[in-house]
C-alpha cells in the first residue's frame, strides 16, 4: 500500500481567499452574515417559511441561502435580513 503525500497549508482564516476566489472578502462577509441568519432562525425555532416571511423572500430562497447559494444577494440586502430579525448591524474595521 503506497502512501500519498499531501501538502497542508495554514489557513488565512478566509477559505475563499485560500482558494484564490475573486472577491474573497465580500464572499467571506456574506458567509458570516448567512451563518448568523441561520443561527437566529434555529435559535428562534423558525421554519424556513417563517424566516422567509420575516425576510421578505420565499422558503425555497431561504433554503438556497442556507445551503450557501448567496452569491446573488448583496451585502446590503443580507444586512437588511438581519435587521428584519431585530438585530442591530454595526460595521467595524
Amino acid at each position: 500500500m503506497s502512501k500519498e503525500h499531501v501538502e497542508v497549508y495554514e489557513s488565512t482564516g478566509n477559505v475563499f481567499a485560500d482558494l484564490g476566489l475573486p472577491d474573497a472578502e465580500a464572499h467571506y462577509l456574506k458567509a458570516q452574515i448567512v451563518a448568523e441568519l441561520f443561527r437566529l432562525t434555529s435559535e428562534r425555532k423558525f421554519t424556513q417559511a417563517k424566516a422567509g416571511t420575516l425576510m421578505g423572500i420565499s422558503q425555497p430562497e431561504v433554503s438556497r441561502l442556507f445551503k450557501g447559494n448567496f452569491r446573488e444577494y448583496s451585502v446590503d440586502r443580507l444586512m437588511a435580513f438581519l435587521t428584519a430579525f431585530d438585530c442591530d448591524v454595526e460595521i467595524v474595521s
